[in-house]
């Protein structure tokens, strides 16, 4: 049972920032409170669903125990007391997965970069599927994309594209994307026929800001140079594109898709300042890894997360053994977020199950 002390302290707390914002304070103010209001108004509707059920449960209990309710009476209220004890078990579980600890990052935006991994040309072209896929997905969630740098590959497909996803919840439903995802198919190359296995590396970062992630000039190299396309021929005649080095860690972003030096500089500093950002999530979550066994993932690139068979029309996810047969619907997008929501659902499922354990 949820501690009601708890959930009374949430209620109270939520009418005094309603009686703070009516009060008129001054504009900083009103946008953390507006903001805190907001975050709460989930949580609180759904607690006064549970205190309203609750009391609705204490008056059947009442009926049920009167001697002097007559037969049909006593079996409706027997009938409600069931549904309602259902209803209850419901919403306390929604109680307690919104009251779960939120990580700080989910309604950030993305950085999301594919690479083309093992499998030569086929796996370029399946780094090129992923992102469509991803693309189609941010488009069905009415996102924004844009594409900061792309490296195409010569039979189509890149060898890596990375792109900015904006929009709200963006970080909270992609983050578990990040791993290696492997495609089982027969290349249109193939005249054989035979089944060829390859990969792509998917990785999903938090845009940082610069209040997030400070990065002092002491601590970065900037190399400019000429962007050179295909073959090494020269795309442009100044020297545009830069390479940023950060010397505590060695991190190195490239850019060059801009014309202007000022702004490949600008997106090569968004990318370098999310990988430092996501480095330190990275390093704290390892810290605490004790209390996140059996949870989705680690988000680490290197693990294999996915397999997307061909040939049986089906993809199958490794972290939760959950497989769906609905590939062609999946890699057009419009099928990813019921892979999303059940990676979700078990993520949730092991911080509850770590809470009940503590």
């Amino acid at each position: 049972m949820i501690d009601s002390d708890k959930l009374n302290r949430l209620l109270s707390r939520h009418e005094a920032i309603e009686a703070e914002m009516s009060a008129s304070p001054d504009p900083d103010d009103f946008v953390r409170l507006s903001k805190e209001y907001a975050d709460l108004n989930p949580v609180v509707a759904v607690i006064r669903e549970l205190q309203s059920t609750l009391e609705e449960q204490g008056g059947l209990q009442e009926i049920l125990s009167d001697q002097d309710s007559d037969e049909e009476m006593l079996e409706l209220a027997k009938q409600e007391v069931i549904e309602n004890n259902q209803r209850l078990e419901e919403l306390e579980k929604e109680v307690k997965i919104l009251l779960l600890p939120k990580d700080d990052a989910d309604n950030k935006n993305v950085i999301i970069e594919v690479r083309a991994g093992t499998g030569g040309d086929e796996a370029a072209l399946f780094a090129g599927d992923l992102f469509r896929m991803y693309h189609r997905y941010a488009d069905l969630m009415g996102w924004k994309i844009e594409i900061l740098s792309a490296s195409d590959a010569d039979m189509g497909g890149y060898k890596e594209i990375i792109a900015t996803i904006n929009g709200k919840g963006a970080f909270a439903k992609l983050k578990f994307e990040s791993g290696v995802h492997r495609v089982q198919r027969v290349p249109e190359t193939e005249s054989s026929g035979r089944i060829h296995t390859s990969a792509a590396t998917v990785a999903v970062l938090p845009e940082a800001e610069e209040v997030d992630m400070e990065i002092e000039d002491k601590d970065i190299r900037v190399d400019v140079y000429r962007a050179s396309g295909p073959g090494g021929q020269s795309v442009n005649t100044t020297d545009s594109a830069v390479r940023i080095t950060h010397l505590p860690t060695g991190l190195v972003v490239t850019q060059q898709d801009e014309k202007s030096q000022h702004k490949n500089r600008a997106k090569a500093m968004k990318v370098l300042r999310s990988r430092l950002y996501e480095q330190e999530r990275q390093r704290l979550d390892d810290e605490r890894a004790a209390s996140r066994k059996g949870q989705v993932g680690s988000g680490d690139r290197s693990e294999r997360i996915r397999t997307y068979n061909y040939p049986q029309g089906r993809v199958s996810d490794h972290r939760i053994n959950l497989t769906l047969y609905k590939l062609d619907r999946i890699i057009a997008g419009d099928g990813l977020d019921e892979l999303i929501e059940a990676l979700i659902t078990d993520h949730q499922a092991a911080q509850l199950a770590a809470l009940d354990e503590a």
